[in-house]
This record gives C-alpha cells, structure tokens and sequence, in this order.
C-alpha cells in the first residue's frame, strides 16, 4: 500500500512553490496525498516566522498533525524552521528540519529520490502556477525578519526556468507568476565581474520567457519601486498581451518620517514617480501595493500622509497590515508602539480609501475588453464564473465551469464593489 503524504504550507508564494517541489519530488517515487481524514505516514510543514503569530500558528499546525496521525514522520522547514531549529525540533514527531532551502534536493535525496527534479510540471489544482526564480534578500527593513532567515540571495538558471515554464505551459496552466523573495534583484547575485551589456536582469528573463511558445500569460508578484526599470516596463510593454498589465509595489508608507524610521529605500516622491512612468508607459495598468499602519511612532499627520500618497498612486488594491511587532526586528523595541485601538481606527480609514481608488479604477475598465482567467463558479450568481483579469480586477461573467483554467477575452459593462461584471 503507497505510503500517504501530507503537506501543510503557511505564508508567501515562494513557500507554497517550495511545498509543491518537496510534494512532487515524493509522489514521484511512490507517495499519495492522504485524502481528508486518511492518516499520514509523513507530514511536510513548511512554515512561516514573518510573524510572531506565524511562529504560534506553525507549532499548533505541528502539533495537531502529530495528534491526528500519530505514526507519522514530519518534517518541517521554512523560515520559522531555520530562525529557532532547535525550538521546532523539539516538537512532536518532529523527524528533520531543514534549516536551508537549498537543502531540499539533499532531503528528497534522503527519502529516496534519484531524479532530482530541477522544478515543478504542476502546480496541483490550483489555476495558476508559481515560479520561484530568486531567493535571499540583503534589505534591512526594521520591521522585517527575513534577511535574518534568507539572507543567502541567488537566482535560478534561466535555462531551469525556462524549461519549468514550458512543462507548465504544456500542462494546461495558463498563468504563470514569477515570484522571488525579493524578484526585483533576480540575477543581481550573478551579475559580479560581468560587464554591464551582460548583465542578467529580470527584465531580460521576461523577455525569454515571452518567446516561449504557447497560449499563457506571465504575471510578476511583488517588486519595489526601485527596481521598476524602463527597461523592464519596455519588455512589458513590448509582450502586449503576454504579461499581465500589473504591478505590486511595496509602498509600507506614504510618510517620509516613517519611511526612514522603517529605513526604506526612497521617499515618497520618488515611489510616486515611479507609479506615474507605469501609468505613462503602460494602458491603464493596476497598482497594488503592502501598507502598514501603526508603524511605532507613527503620528496622525504620518498616518494622514499616507493617505494622502495611496490616493496620489492611484492605487487599485490595497494590503492592509496593522504593524505587529516582530521580536528580533529593530521596530520591535522602538519606542511609542501605536495603540490597537489606533491602528484598528487607522486601518478601518485606509480600507475607505481603498473602496473608493477600487471603485474609481474599475471605472476606467468599462468597455475594455480584458483577458480573464477563468477559475471558479461565482458562489452568489450561479451560472456565473469569476476569474482574474489581466490587470487583476476580479470579472464575473457568464460561462460554463468547463471553461475553468482557460484565458477568455470578456468585456465588463458594470462594476460592483468588489467585482467588474461582464
């Protein structure tokens, strides 16, 4: 009887990227997804410390796998896995850490893997799929704890990434999303001793991944400021409809105070030039973006500045966080922590905002014909189907669930609150 596997992912992308890999490498020599209530002989954690919540919600996951199956190895990785090793090791049924992503090669190896795979041919069910193409990152945010977990940074091989996209392609996925702990530096590690014209660049793996043949899209996760380039808005531009018309740029704040104190790279002003050249490069192309409010010390005319700048931006999504102090991090012990109260007010106003720059840029999509992934029926319209646009706007249309998984052209002529209608 095929041993049964289970696999539990909490966090970013590159996380359920690196679960999927870990997954596909077992079932290839014999493993099965345990169905829901089946007992597991081995349980894949790959866990989370972004937060102290992360790190509390890893041990219960950890714990209750061991409970419901308790003949079960687990083993756990991720960034809560190499912050406290020892910590998660002494948890129950724990069998390995992996305390290195790069390690995850040697551990398929030492569960009996002989063809370690270079990437993934799926993405399980889900409608898209995620390709990590860098890992590591050498920013100090004071807030974050990442450069103490991932601070080795590399990029993977083009040609890897190339040949993973194209099994995707060919596997029926149709969006592909490039992710990275910090994509916007992909290549940078590789760039040393090399001369200028020969600098590997993301802007560059666009562009290869573009001429790859078959009918998909590309989509980038989240870049900084700094790193939207002309040169990379160039190579969007130049795929038409090869690349999804979206960027995720990390703003945290919109106070030039507060940036310091989170010590950001750039002020205010220059994030905001950067939206305006997407705005001027590209057609109507949708901004999101991460905020924090609460950030320590942070003052209502900080607080008002950011709302000042998000409605500046222009900004069609907005990921809101309340700041939650994350032990090890500088921000952690700075001193005039905001009250729960204040950021909950605080949040509830950005939230307002957002309604209201949603509603304003939905608007600017009626009649444009948009390309949608299709990926479910809609829950309160049956009949209906609800996918992802192109330029990231949730479209409700009419279709038949067969279609799910395909890219169709839909024109919206209504919006609603949190969907465009076609």
């Amino acid at each position: 009887m095929p041993a049964k596997l289970k696999t539990v992912t909490l966090g970013c992308k590159v996380n359920q990227y690196e679960t999927e890999y870990v997954r596909q490498g077992l079932v290839g020599i014999g493993y099965e997804d345990a169905s829901e209530g089946e007992t597991a002989d081995l349980c894949v954690v790959n866990t989370c410390t972004v937060t102290n919540e992360g790190d509390s919600k890893s041990r219960q996951i950890i714990r209750r796998l061991a409970r419901d199956n308790p003949q079960a190895r687990i083993v756990v990785m991720g960034c809560y896995a190499t912050r406290a090793p020892e910590e998660v090791a002494a948890l129950p049924q724990v069998a390995e850490v992996v305390v290195d992503k790069r390690e995850l090669p040697d551990l398929l190896g030492r569960f009996g893997v002989v063809d370690i795979p270079t990437g993934l041919s799926n993405f399980g069910d889900r409608s898209r799929a995620y390709i990590k193409v860098q890992d590591g990152c050498l920013l100090r945010c004071s807030y974050c704890i990442i450069p103490q977990v991932r601070p080795q940074m590399y990029s993977r091989p083009v040609a890897d990434i190339l040949a993973e996209a194209e099994r995707l392609v060919d596997n029926g996925y149709r969006e592909i999303v490039l992710t990275g702990v910090h994509l916007g530096h992909f290549g940078v590690d590789s760039n040393f001793n090399r001369p200028r014209e020969e600098w590997l660049r993301l802007s560059s793996l666009v562009r290869d991944l573009c001429r790859l043949p078959g009918d998909f899209r590309l989509r980038l996760s989240s870049i900084e400021a700094t790193e939207v380039t002309r040169d990379l808005l160039d190579a969007i531009g130049e795929a038409g409809d090869k690349v999804c018309s979206h960027f995720h740029i990390c703003m945290q704040s919109g106070s030039d105070s507060v940036l310091r104190r989170m010590k950001r790279r750039w002020g205010v002003q220059r994030f905001l030039d950067r939206c305006r050249l997407v705005r001027e490069t590209l057609d109507r192309p949708a901004i999101t973006t991460d905020v924090i409010v609460g950030f320590p010390g942070e003052t209502d005319e900080e607080f008002e500045q950011t709302c000042q700048a998000c409605v500046d931006a222009q900004f069609s999504k907005i990921h809101m966080f309340p700041f939650s102090a994350r032990r090890g991090t500088p921000a952690a012990d700075m001193p005039d922590q905001v009250t729960k109260v204040v950021k909950g007010e605080r949040g509830k106003r950005l939230a307002e905002i957002e309604a209201d720059l949603r509603r304003d840029y939905y608007a600017t999509l009626i009649g444009m014909p948009l390309q949608v992934l299709a990926e479910a029926e809609a829950t309160d319209a049956p009949g209906r189907l609800i996918g992802t646009s192109c330029r990231y706007a949730p479209v409700e249309f009419n279709g038949e669930l067969s279609a799910r998984g395909t890219i169709l052209e839909v024109t919206p002529h209504a919006a609603a609150e949190d969907r465009l209608l076609a």
